[in-house]
């Protein structure tokens, strides 16, 4: 069997099946497919022209799984739907009786769809600037892509250049920026912003938002929290409905462990607080091994050595802890009921740094709110893991790329 080879596209007929971003599509149209479906896909029009027998798809499709052929049989009724054989009487998938199965179209390689474009926003130029707040503290805030606005609230440890090349979030800006112009911001105490503040806490992380949403003169655009910044995306979301369009909610939560947790979670909590505040930006192993797990444990060891020298950029070791305490603050349940903008939660199903069951509360907290679990334990999805793509699959159809 040919293997999967992850950047490559493949077109045929008025067809184009992408698979790193697992994707079949007509023209602009996305045409949706089960992950085993898509697998089938895959494999004969990697063959195409080779009988596959239904043993070989079998292997390839469920390793390590025994599964009935009748299984394989579905996934090919449900392609010849996708595809139009019967309403077009093109046939695409030939079968063998009692053998397997052929693809019987021509097929030519493609660029991936979106590949050079995202080559393209990788190589762009963000513009940083600086706005102040009503109490005097110094902003930073970015902007990349030139579509229609997507905000980006800010989360706990960023910094602005930084992770502009960074092997974790450069793909988040890179593939986001396709579509928007995303702004996202280092809120006050750490990144690129004043440090030096006197006052942190949940409304002034929300005036922050504001504020750079003012300096950045948007009117009505789709609004992003990525974990600590879900809940401030839910403040500001209900404090100005009239300006968010879309809510999309990644790896948040609504309480902190302060208000959620056991005895025993807080006091680990406590303890975690002490340990930054002695081994933050030490370059200490034992340290960073154990605060890098909670948020990449299946990260590679460039992904660590990144995630690492973060801490030591991004911020001091006290303003570390104390963002954290802020964060065991925050309590955002008596705002839930009161969203009305539409709004999607997405969580990974092992996320070690928020559990899952966060995620699922606030979707069925929120009125109407859409919930998508995705494969993986990282808190910080990976280019590299399938979880990015699906991400990528739910986002767009929510907010109508």
């Amino acid at each position: 069997m040919a293997d999967t080879r992850v950047r490559v596209a493949y077109r045929f007929g008025p067809f184009q099946l992408d698979v790193r971003e697992r994707r079949l599509s007509r023209g602009s149209e996305v045409i949706p497919l089960r992950l085993k479906v898509f697998d089938t896909l895959r494999v004969l029009i990697e063959n195409s022209g080779r009988l596959v027998t239904k043993q070989e798809l079998l292997d390839t499709i469920w390793p390590e799984t025994a599964v009935e052929e009748n299984n394989l049989n579905h996934n090919v009724s449900v392609l010849r739907k996708a595809l139009g054989e019967k309403a077009t009487g093109q046939q695409y998938i030939e079968t063998v009786p009692r053998v397997g199965y052929r693809f019987a179209a021509a097929v030519e390689t493609a660029q991936p769809r979106g590949e050079a474009s995202v080559a393209s926003a990788a190589k762009a130029r963000q513009e940083i600037r600086y706005c102040t707040t009503s109490d005097g503290v110094r902003l930073a805030y970015a902007s990349i892509g030139s579509g229609p606005p997507l905000v980006k609230a800010s989360n706990w440890l960023t910094h602005l250049d930084f992770e502009w090349g960074s092997a974790i979030w450069r793909h988040w800006w890179s593939a986001l920026s396709l579509h928007h112009r995303v702004v996202r911001y280092d809120e006050r105490g750490n990144g690129m912003s004043q440090r030096d503040v006197p006052d942190v806490s949940f409304d002034t992380w929300v005036r922050d938002l504001e504020t750079v949403i003012d300096a950045a003169g948007l009117d009505r655009f789709p609004l992003l929290g990525i974990s600590r910044g879900g809940p401030i995306a839910i403040a500001y979301a209900v404090k100005h409905p009239e300006r968010v369009t879309h809510l999309v909610l990644y790896g948040a939560f609504a309480a902190g462990v302060n208000h959620t947790g056991k005895p025993h979670e807080i006091e680990a909590r406590r303890a975690l607080a002490s340990l930054m505040r002695l081994g933050w930006g030490l370059n200490n192993p034992a340290f960073c091994k154990v605060f890098t797990f909670r948020f990449i444990p299946q990260g590679t060891p460039e992904h660590e050595q990144w995630f690492d020298e973060l801490q030591r950029v991004s911020t001091s070791p006290e303003n570390a802890a104390r963002l954290m305490e802020r964060d065991d603050d925050i309590d955002v349940r008596p705002l839930l009921s009161q969203v009305t903008t539409p709004t999607l939660v997405i969580h990974c199903d092992r996320d070690h740094a928020v559990p899952a069951e966060k995620g699922r509360q606030i979707a069925a907290a929120i009125p109407g709110a859409r919930y998508v679990s995705l494969p993986g334990a990282n808190h910080l999805m990976l280019e590299e893991e399938p979880a990015w793509a699906m991400f990528l699959e739910e986002l767009g159809l929510f907010l109508n790329w």
